[in-house]
């Protein structure tokens, strides 16, 4: 619609996936992993050095369905293996709250199911995928 619904300068964009049989203790050790993943080189150069909580930095959480997309077979990928979008809104809110709760400076959010355009100014050569 137009409007900017969550933003956020030095830190991590991270687009959440939700699938099925994850729960409340999968997001616990994702927000605790996240928090303290050394990411962030440190003010001597030192590669991998600092965490977002060492940076200040902030986390704006989108969520991606897609990433459940398996490909294995034919050409139009399968979702099945993404959570219902109930459960996965409540899963998605709570991982939000609990990266809240490990003190991270700022934690935005994108509007849950819905088409969003994404920008992102990518400082560096990590991107990673995290599996708890």
């Amino acid at each position: 619609d137009s409007e900017v619904v969550g933003s956020i300068s030095q830190g991590y964009l991270l687009f959440l996936g939700v699938m099925n049989g994850d729960g409340a203790a999968h997001a616990e050790l994702l927000a605790e992993k996240v928090s303290k993943l050394r990411l962030f080189n440190s003010e001597a150069g030192k590669v991998n050095d600092q965490s977002i909580l060492d940076v200040g930095g902030e986390i704006l959480v989108v969520s991606q369905f897609t990433l459940a997309g398996k490909t294995e077979k034919g050409n139009r990928p399968d979702y099945t293996g993404a959570a219902d979008a109930d459960t996965a809104e409540k899963l998605y809110e709570y991982f939000i709250e609990k990266l809240q709760n490990c003190k991270i400076a700022k934690v935005a959010k994108g509007k849950f199911g819905a088409m969003m355009e994404v920008n992102l100014v990518n400082d560096g050569p990590v991107t990673l995928m995290i599996e708890q």
